[in-house]
């Protein structure tokens, strides 16, 4: 991003969504001495909790981003809108003249990822992606630290999140768990796409070869499964190869009756990293071959609106490094669709291992916990097992 002349000492943003995680932007930046909101954009902004102060306050209201900019513009925008939406939404809003922060995941197709770095590159803007753990110091030592060879060459990354998801997770929007919208747009909501997309992204985005960048990856191939009455899948074992022959596991599911992670065990040739949120070891904790260790910060306890705090400033003074924009994001968009091709049709769990909580409205799979445990302990993938649900994904070569 070029260095902007001007030092701005209050900055003008727009907010593209304020339902769901954007009412959090709102309730931050209603109390903000660095910045101020000169618009909302939303098709249905009173089920915001922060409608009515918005009201009182006078912010102006708008039923989409084309009206907005027709008479205001923005410094930042900041866009938290369904995510077959924010491709579109980043590009216009660049090509008016804001900055934007665009909420994770970047977009759902890599064709749209190279117009948002091309409309990004053309603007003389930034674009942030919102991945929160990429923004966070921790993260940041931690990155630094691989970058700079103290743990050695990585051999292995994995991560399991089983995270629990009741029926009113998929009923809470009409694009949740859809793979296509009512048009026949691309959407595909998924376990490893919105709710744990951290998670995935995060081991790509630590092997990149720069603060920001991602590692490239060279294969892909996914399991996809379903329990939960949706079009897309809840539950994915993915397996990818990166740079160097490196091999990166994720495992993540939401037809589980309890939550565990994210968990992960990143194996280097001096040290092992790990995570996990079990009592007493809420950390990051590399152990060294030679018995010491350092522990970093565990960044799910840091601001998880410092992703915020370092757009600010770069729109302020042009001169913050953002971290995370569409290059460190292109790693997770890619694997995403590698994903579907890996496994075009997702496989629906034998009716016979589905359980429902009804009071609970809780959809899961009997031994699914246990299995996927099992799968990121011994590093493989479901179908290396004798399971009569299982299916083994297509192998998904990229070129780079």
């Amino acid at each position: 991003m070029k260095e902007e002349s001007i030092i701005k000492s209050n900055v003008s943003i727009v907010l593209i969504g304020i339902g769901g995680y954007g009412d959090l932007y709102v309730s931050h930046l209603l109390d903000s001495s660095e910045a101020s909101i000169v618009g909302v954009v939303d098709i249905n902004p009173q089920k915001s909790k922060n409608y009515q102060t918005i009201i009182e306050r006078q912010i102006p209201v708008f039923s989409s981003i084309e009206t907005f900019y027709e008479n205001w513009s923005a410094d930042l925008a900041i866009i938290s809108t369904p995510i077959h939406l924010h491709a579109d939404q980043t590009c216009y809003a660049l090509t008016h003249g804001s900055h934007v922060l665009c909420e994770k995941p970047m977009c759902t197709t890599v064709e749209d990822a190279e117009r948002m770095i091309a409309t990004r590159n053309a603007s003389n803007k930034f674009l942030a992606i919102g991945f929160n753990w990429s923004f966070q110091p921790s993260i940041q030592a931690l990155k630094h630290d691989i970058q700079n060879g103290l743990y050695g060459k990585p051999k292995r990354l994995k991560t399991i999140a089983l995270w629990p998801r009741t029926g009113s997770y998929f009923e809470r929007a009409p694009w949740a768990g859809r793979k296509y919208g009512n048009n026949g747009e691309l959407i595909i909501d998924s376990v490893a796409s919105n709710a744990c997309a951290h998670y995935l992204h995060h081991m790509f985005y630590l092997l990149g070869a720069t603060t920001e960048e991602s590692a490239h990856l060279q294969q892909v191939t996914a399991e996809l499964y379903r329990a939960n009455p949706i079009e897309n899948f809840d539950t994915c074992a993915v397996k990818t190869i990166i740079d160097e022959g490196v091999e990166v596991l994720y495992y993540a599911t939401h037809a589980v009756p309890e939550t565990f992670g994210p968990h992960f065990t990143f194996e280097f040739e001096h040290a092992t990293i790990s995570y996990t949120q079990e009592e007493g070891s809420n950390s990051v904790v590399a152990h060294f071959h030679d018995g010491n260790k350092k522990t970093y910060k565990d960044p799910r306890t840091e601001d998880p609106l410092h992703k915020l705090s370092i757009c600010i400033e770069a729109a302020k003074s042009g001169k913050q490094v953002i971290y995370c924009g569409p290059e460190a994001a292109y790693a997770h968009t890619l694997c995403i669709n590698s994903m579907h091709h890996s496994m075009p049709e997702i496989i629906h769990f034998p009716d016979t291992l589905i359980q429902h909580d009804q009071q609970k409205d809780l959809t899961w799979v009997e031994g699914l916990s246990e299995t996927l445990m099992k799968c990121f302990e011994e590093s493989r993938m479901p179908s290396e097992y004798q399971l009569d649900w299982a299916k083994e994904g297509k192998v998904i070569t990229l070129s780079n």
